[in-house]
């Protein structure tokens, strides 16, 4: 008996230190299947909750919660959030989940319903406790060396790029991307928070303080989650005995926010897609995450396709009162699309819950992917950071 993928690369060892908020992101998008073959145009959403376990299962992560409408089905995960469009999945995966073990189930679906690939993207920011990460995520290498041999063959290749300034090893984005084609229209927001004020973060614990007890509809409330993009129908959750999570659907856009809020490694995650960039101001809808959490530091990446006419005021950096703007990246990304990346440090005395007081990581030296025929590096040194004035 040949011995599987997931079992070639074992079990992950648990940390000894915290729980690890970055999440890992894979996007997968498919071409249509020919109309005799799926008249309705289900396509992905046609899969049983049973065949959608049969890849969660490889990830190590199962469905707590659930909210569609006639666009997508959204799922809350143990570990974050899935999201399933008749022609795209989004899985998003947190801790030391293995995303990536996930691909051969996922692309044996699609195939059973004739739904060839049309391109992919995966991104994670730096790992807090990369020591605790396994195989396949041990490092960027070791991931984009998995993604190609999946993806590697659209048309694109493969490209991988690890995006930031090379002397702070903390603050960097990995990004790989491969198509067959130039995807439709659509920008993508990213947020990673780290550092989080400590009166913001108390609200996401089950047991207060003060003896009561908070449910995930008012860590909702209390945090002001609500309030970031209000037309938003969300379907939330509260873990034990801290940490919450949500997705938010309106018509075919999405929202999804994730918190780890123990001090020393806490972080908070959002991301909006799939919306009408000319309906939300970027400046204004950072600055509404921001005011949920109040971190010492966050990054965000803007993946755009369909152009900077089509993306509005999102083609262009953020500026953000109390933080100072770290780095800012512009990469172009195969097919047409763009990918806006910045980072940020709080610069107000007092604002922001102490720094981590963990020691026993390291994270210095984040790994260089070698150049190949298939992938590509994108350093701070050759930052093709086209700075983009705000009429262009």
């Amino acid at each position: 008996m040949s011995m599987s993928l997931a079992d070639s690369w074992g079990s992950a060892p648990a940390s000894p230190i915290g729980f690890e908020g970055y999440e890992k992101r894979l996007e997968i998008t498919l071409s249509d299947a020919p109309v005799f073959v799926d008249p309705c145009g289900r396509g992905l959403r046609a899969l049983s909750r049973e065949q959608i376990d049969s890849f969660l299962d490889l990830a190590k992560c199962t469905i707590v919660s659930h909210l569609s409408n006639k666009h997508f089905d959204s799922y809350v995960l143990s570990e974050s959030s899935l999201f399933v469009y008749p022609h795209k999945v989004v899985l998003k995966t947190c801790g030391t989940t293995k995303l990536l073990l996930s691909i051969p189930r996922i692309l044996e679906l699609a195939a059973e319903l004739s739904l060839p690939v049309l391109s992919v993207k995966y991104s994670h920011g730096m790992f807090i406790f990369p020591g605790a990460q396994p195989s396949p995520h041990r490092s960027f290498s070791e991931e984009v060396s998995v993604l190609n041999s999946f993806f590697g063959g659209l048309k694109s290749g493969g490209n991988a790029y690890v995006i930031g300034d090379a002397f702070k090893p903390k603050k960097k984005w990995h990004v790989y991307y491969a198509t067959e084609e130039p995807e439709q229209p659509m920008v993508t927001l990213e947020m990673c928070m780290t550092g989080l004020d400590a009166k913001k973060a108390e609200v996401f614990f089950k047991d207060s303080t003060d003896g009561s007890c908070s449910s995930a509809k008012e860590m909702t409330m209390l945090s002001g989650i609500s309030e970031i993009i209000p037309e938003m129908e969300i379907c939330d959750f509260e873990f034990d005995p801290c940490g919450y999570s949500m997705n938010g659907i309106f018509g075919p856009a999405v929202s999804t926010i994730h918190v780890t809020p123990e001090e020393g490694f806490s972080y908070a995650s959002y991301e909006a897609m799939n919306f009408n960039p000319s309906s939300l101001v970027y400046d204004d809808l950072i600055k509404k995450v921001l005011a949920c959490f109040c971190p010492s530091d966050f990054s965000v990446a803007v993946t755009i396709f369909g152009g900077h006419g089509f993306a509005k005021s999102w083609a262009k950096g953020a500026e953000v009162d109390s933080y100072m703007c770290d780095d800012l990246v512009e990469q172009e990304l195969p097919g047409g699309g763009v990918l806006m990346y910045q980072s940020f440090t709080a610069v107000t005395p007092g604002a922001v819950s102490p720094r981590s007081t963990l020691d026993g990581w390291n994270s210095d030296g984040a790994e260089m992917v070698a150049k190949s025929k298939e992938m590509s590096v994108c350093w701070e040194g050759e930052k093709a950071a086209k700075k983009k004035d705000a009429d262009a």
